[in-house]
Order: structure tokens, then C-alpha cells, then sequence
């Protein structure tokens, strides 16, 4: 059986230590190619050309960004596996595996080898597949934040106490004040908006953050949308939603749609798994049912 790893070299967890203990697992199972990615995207494009070599599985070791970018160049059918390499790396986590990176590949070793798959639904945004949360406004703007940060020395990004800063720097910066600013077609006037393929949401180290806690992967989509954020009701609002109880926050809340259409009132952050994509006043979100099989 052929099977492409693909590795981010620079996420958080990967070291070639790890790489080659992990190389040596998956080699009992699969004839095992290794490509490293070298620039933002390049994991789409390598996803992609190993689909197209006819590789039987692609297995990507990285963080959240590396596997939003294989799943946006993932062809055909081909069954694909995520070993965690982030600092967060929610998605191989709320599939049920291991944070340990070496954990995580003996489990996906024993899930090639038994062929345990599972079908998920992949959200869209614009046209771009994500695999666990999407967002606009406070979220997508603490994502953009912690990107400005850069990278330390040793080419890793910040971790989760960097974005829980970003966060609070977000809403400093209006002063813990937040009016409506977009519109979520069929719901309302929302100040910022959640949409989510999976729970948790995230995670704040071991903490999972559910946010839409009815979101599953083999769901359509959840949108967990805060009408507006106060000063006095911060914490309130802040622990209703990060917590998943929107129904005892003042939000806009659907489950299991298929199709959320979003505009802004102004160009207003996007991000989707973590990763900022600019500015934008339409945001479409949509729903790709069973879209890929992921070893378990």
C-alpha cells in the first residue's frame, strides 16, 4: 500500500526525532513516501500531486493550517490521515486521537492497518474547504493578530496563550464594546459569527471549547452568531459561548444547515481552521456532506 506523508517541518511539535519515530510506525504498514512542505500552500499542492501519482492514503503530520491546506488539494477519494504537530492541532484531537504526536501515529498505524475509517462532512467558506470551525469578526481578527506576531527564532508560531490575548486585545481595542455589523441571512443582525463542523470548537490547552456544542462531523453546519458584546455582559456572553450554552447568551444560533449566507456591513476578517483569509463583505458558508474518509 502507497502512502504520501506530508510534513510542515516549522509546526510546533515536529522535530526530526519525532519524524523519523514516526517514519519507522507507519513503515510497518504502508510503503512510505515523506515530502516536506517549504512555503505557505505548498501542502495543497503536494496533497494534490500525490493524488494524482495514485497514492493509496495521504498522511499529513502538521498543525491546523497544514491539514486545511491538504484537504484543499485532496482528489478523488483517497482516505487521509493527521497526526497533531501544532501547538492546538484540534482536528486529529476531535477525531479521538491522541495530542502526542507519536501516540497519535501508533493509533493511525493500527487504523491503516485494520482500514477504521470514518466519513466526515468538510465545511466551505468562498469556495475554501475547512474541516472543524470557521468565523468572522473577533475570532478571524485574533487569528490575524497572532499571525502579525511572526514566528519565534526556531521558526514555531505563538501558542494558545498567545490567542487567548488576542482575543483580549480584540476586545480592548473597542473597548469591550461590540455592536451588530453583519447579517446572517434568515437569523439576524450579529456582531461577530462561529460557524462550526465538529465540537469542540478549539481548544485552550487540554480545555475543550465547544462552542456549538450540537455540531458534529457528520452534521451540516452549526453558526453560533453574539447579537452584540457589552461591557457588563462580557464575562456573561464570553462564558455562554466559549462554554456551549448559546441558548443562555444573547446570540443567533442554527443547526445543522447546509447553506449560511453572511454580509458585512463593512470588510470584516475571515478565517477558516485558524487560517486568515483577508477581508470580505459576502461570506458563504456551505456544507459538503461525507465529504472524505479519515482513518480513525
Amino acid at each position: 500500500m502507497q502512502a504520501v506523508l506530508v510534513v510542515n517541518p516549522y509546526a510546533s511539535r515536529v522535530t526530526e526525532a519525532r519524524l523519523a519515530a514516526i517514519e519507522r510506525e507507519l513503515s510497518r504498514v504502508v510503503d512510505l513516501t515523506i515530502v516536506k512542505t517549504d512555503q505557505q500552500g505548498h501542502a495543497t499542492e503536494l496533497v494534490a500531486a500525490a493524488c494524482r501519482g495514485g497514492c493509496d492514503v495521504v498522511i499529513v503530520f502538521s498543525g491546523d493550517g497544514g491539514f486545511n491546506e491538504a484537504l484543499n488539494g485532496l482528489e478523488g477519494d483517497v482516505p487521509i490521515g493527521f497526526i497533531p504537530g501544532g501547538g492546538t492541532s484540534v482536528l486529529p484531537r476531535a477525531l479521538g486521537l491522541p495530542a502526542e504526536p507519536l501516540a497519535a501515529a501508533v493509533r493511525l498505524a493500527d487504523a491503516i492497518e485494520h482500514w477504521r475509517t470514518r466519513r466526515i462532512t468538510l465545511g466551505r467558506v468562498n469556495g475554501r474547504r475547512f474541516a472543524f470551525n470557521a468565523g468572522l469578526g473577533i475570532d478571524a481578527e485574533a487569528v490575524r493578530r497572532v499571525d502579525e506576531m511572526g514566528r519565534r527564532a526556531d521558526g514555531k508560531r505563538p501558542g494558545d496563550l498567545a490567542f487567548i490575548m488576542a482575543v483580549v486585545k480584540a476586545l480592548a481595542s473597542r473597548r469591550g464594546h461590540v455592536e451588530p455589523a453583519l447579517e446572517v441571512k434568515g437569523l439576524g443582525r450579529a456582531a461577530s459569527a462561529f460557524v462550526a463542523n465538529a465540537a469542540p470548537y478549539t481548544y485552550a490547552k487540554r480545555l475543550a471549547l465547544p462552542i456549538a456544542p450540537e455540531a458534529a462531523f457528520e452534521l451540516g453546519l452549526d453558526v453560533v452568531a453574539p447579537v452584540r458584546v457589552r461591557r457588563r455582559s462580557l464575562v456573561r456572553t464570553a462564558w455562554a459561548v466559549l462554554l456551549g450554552h448559546p441558548r443562555y447568551a444573547n446570540v443567533l444560533y442554527a443547526h445543522d444547515v447546509d447553506r449560511i449566507e453572511i454580509v458585512c456591513d463593512h470588510p470584516t476578517p475571515l478565517h477558516a481552521d485558524g487560517e486568515d483569509l483577508g477581508d470580505v463583505e459576502i461570506a458563504i458558508f456551505e456544507a459538503e456532506r461525507g465529504a472524505v474518509e479519515v482513518f480513525i
